[in-house]
């Protein structure tokens, strides 16, 4: 389903131009949708609040309009939330669309550690310490896959994180 949205400018006429007012106007099936996703149904609050700043700034069949002051009040959100929710709203191409968050493809940061070096560094753990000392520490071990090529680098704390994943004890 497409949103009918209209974008007019200061002296009423419709089209894209700089320094315009956005107006949204949504159908009665588009306004139904949305009040039905805000007000029905388990979603995230996050979606919720979207659909209702929406219906909010909605001009349709409205003689008198909120302004965005109200608007951030009544939805208690900035007024720059509120600009970039109107803005996400136009430029989506359906009300699913706009309701739906994007998932992400890869995580932020890959995994440093993976299956091999978790194994790498339980062998490790598991071997006798070095000369002269009498057990092995986390920097040591960290040092050791360092040394060994297992891995670039690697710290102390992650070192513990393996062990303590795989219920291993140092002691």
């Amino acid at each position: 389903m497409q949103a009918t949205l209209l974008s007019r400018n200061d002296n009423g006429n419709e089209g894209v131009h700089q320094m315009e007012n956005k107006i949204i106007e949504l159908s009665e099936e588009q306004r139904k949708e949305l009040e039905r996703f805000a007000k029905n149904g388990v979603h995230n609050a996050h979606l919720i609040t979207r659909a209702r700043t929406i219906l909010a700034l909605d001009r349709s069949n409205k003689q008198e309009h909120l302004r965005i002051t109200r608007v951030c009040e009544q939805v208690g959100l900035t007024r720059k939330s509120v600009y970039e929710i109107r803005d996400a709203f136009l430029a989506a191409t359906s009300i699913e669309a706009f309701l739906t968050r994007k998932k992400r493809e890869t995580p932020p940061v890959p995994a440093k550690v993976t299956g091999e070096v978790e194994a790498h560094i339980i062998a490790t753990a598991c071997s006798a310490p070095p000369e002269g000392y009498a057990r092995w520490t986390l920097v040591l071990l960290a040092n050791k896959c360092v040394e060994l090529g297992f891995i670039d680098s690697i710290s102390g704390k992650t070192v513990g994180r393996v062990l303590k994943k795989r219920n291993i004890s140092l002691t």
